[in-house]
């Protein structure tokens, strides 16, 4: 008794001294060093994990939204220019971190290659262990199919002469019916078994899915590359080149050649625009718009009679050209103050309220002895108000008027500073007519001349043609990433509709002489619809086995511990 207490005393002290051996030998263990090839192994599994790849995703939309919130220098560098200019304090900056060209700066394109590079890493080890199961066969069959989720027996009667080898074998052949894949296992054993799955393509949809994402992100960099985009103005009777020059704004991809134009032509014979004439409170809305044109795929090409509308472009070239928009171009002579012709010809006239109330900005750099600008607006159908208030009553040509002021001076063009064309800067110019002068504004209608003040020249109203504009757009990504976006759908819609399962069967002989047949589920995941499929099995069991339902339940039931038994 005595030397069992002083065990027990002794006990907590060689308690104590494994524990403090134990800590020493914690304190003293030292990881071994990871490496260099180990670093880099680490940082591979790191960056293709899908929770990586999901975080470049959102940091990729995150990264994207500096591009709506600030000008962006590919889309119109003067914009760019002026905001630096307005906001001195942090404008720099912004330029510094490039947020004026966010989709072409460094460290937005390492985000998108760091994406494309997560994708590739995560799909390829999953295409080829899903390859691999698809070739292996299906699992050994459990020992215990009642502890499935899905679980059944059923007993052919002695009389209906079905064997056990046989039971397995039609039970193979119904399940292959089904879509499954099958493997029958001792067929001539006491105990023959079947394993089968099916489903294989709910990891191919996401494996599918997964790729399209990649081939988007494929896609989209090479329309950014080789792709390009512009604007152009065209008054009617004018022809539209696909040339550099020919452009009014124009926006290249990153990689683009000149030598990727192909020499395409588009004259604009006539443009029409149908308004509402009848509606109560519509007057004058539009409501079809019809641009008559004549193309050419090449200087050699036959002449193809086109229409383009608003939402159904023209295609040539590889490229689409849309109606974006339109107007009035009222055609003007501007004589300088030697009688020279310093100016004939159409100027656009910029939509800028109801009816197409439009302004008219003209600049003659060639008049003599003193440069001409002149800037007003162009009422379609002019009318006056009782209080000498001009507006335009109708957008149709009812009553063309045109409306200028007029200056002279330096306009600035010489100085190789781009101008909005649009706009007149008159700070630095004299003006020669104007409502608040003497010599009062130009109001001009078709046909009409106004000689201006000081012997400067004159300026006559010709009349009226009507424009459009146009945008182009070229990308050679376009239709590759709308079939990768399709394959991307169809992707995951196959992921998420089908469900990958196993099913096992085992058939024995009952000292009676019946066939017992008992069979398990499992679903590979989540799958609301594996209770269905049980019950579809156990039908089609017992219709090739003719098994009527009640007697079917009944000896199910029975059956089962009678076969758990055998087994």
């Amino acid at each position: 008794m005595s030397e069992s207490v002083k065990a027990k005393k002794k006990s907590p002290s060689a308690e104590n001294t494994a524990e403090g051996k134990l800590q020493q030998a914690k304190s003293e263990a030292a990881l071994p060093a990871l490496g260099f090839k180990g670093m880099l192994r680490w940082a591979w599994t790191q960056l293709t994990s899908m929770r990586t790849a999901l975080f470049l995703l959102l940091l990729l939309a995150v990264g994207a939204v500096p591009g709506s919130l600030f000008p962006q220098r590919p889309a119109n560098p003067s914009v760019v220019t002026q905001y630096i200019k307005d906001n001195p304090s942090y404008g720099e900056l912004l330029d510094a971190l490039q947020l004026y060209d966010v989709y072409s700066s460094a460290w937005f394109s390492a985000i998108y290659i760091l994406l494309f590079i997560s994708l590739i890493g995560c799909v390829t080890p999953r295409a080829i262990a899903h390859y691999k199961a698809m070739k292996s066969q299906p699992p050994r069959t459990p020992k215990r199919l009642s502890r499935l989720p899905e679980y059944g027996t059923l007993a052919v009667p002695a009389d209906a002469g079905i064997p056990a080898s046989k039971a397995i074998n039609d039970a193979a052949g119904l399940l292959k019916k089904r879509g499954y894949r099958v493997e029958v296992r001792d067929v001539d054993g006491a105990l023959p078994s079947l394993g089968a799955e099916r489903g294989f393509l709910k990891e191919v949809g996401n494996l599918v899915f997964h790729t399209s994402l990649i081939g988007v992100l494929v896609s989209v960099a090479i329309g950014g590359l080789y792709g390009y985009s512009g604007q152009r103005i065209l008054v009617e009777g004018e022809t539209f080149v696909n040339t550099l020059v020919g452009y009014d704004q124009f926006t290249p991809g990153t990689n683009f050649q000149s030598s990727a134009l192909q020499p395409y032509s588009m004259q604009l014979d006539n443009f029409e625009a149908k308004f509402d004439r009848e509606s109560p409170g519509k007057a004058g809305q539009p409501i079809d718009y019809t641009a008559e044109v004549t193309t050419k795929e090449g200087p050699d090409s036959p002449v193809k009679k086109e229409t383009l509308k608003v939402n159904d472009p023209v295609s040539l070239g590889g490229t689409s050209l849309y109606l974006t928009g339109n107007g009035y171009a009222p055609l003007v002579t501007v004589r300088d103050g030697e009688g020279n012709v310093s100016f004939q010809g159409p100027v656009t006239a910029k939509v800028q309220g109801d009816n197409y109330y439009s302004s008219v900005v003209i600049k003659v750099p060639d008049a003599k002895p003193e440069q001409l600008g002149f800037v007003g607006f162009f009422l379609p159908t002019a009318f006056v108000t009782e209080d000498g208030t001009s507006f335009s009553a109708s957008p149709e040509l009812f009553n063309p008027q045109l409306s200028l002021n007029s200056f002279y001076g330096d306009l600035g063009l010489d100085k190789g500073v781009p101008q909005n064309v649009f706009e007149l800067d008159v700070k630095d110019l004299k003006p020669l007519n104007a409502r608040d002068l003497a010599a009062g504004g130009i109001t001009l209608t078709p046909g009409a001349t106004v000689n201006l003040p000081e012997g400067k020249g004159s300026i006559t109203f010709d009349g009226v043609k009507k424009y459009i504009g146009v945008d182009i757009h070229h990308n050679p990504g376009q239709l590759y990433a709308l079939i990768f976006g399709f394959l991307a759908v169809g992707g995951l819609v196959m992921s998420l509709y089908i469900n990958r399962r196993r099913v096992w069967v085992r058939t024995g002989t009952h000292a009676d002489g019946r066939t017992m047949v008992e069979y398990g589920l499992l679903a590979r995941g989540e799958d609301h619809r594996l209770a269905g499929e049980a019950a579809a099995l156990r039908e089609i069991f017992a219709r090739e086995w003719n098994i009527p339902q009640t007697q079917d339940t009944a000896t199910t039931t029975a059956g089962s511990s009678s076969t758990s038994k055998d087994q």
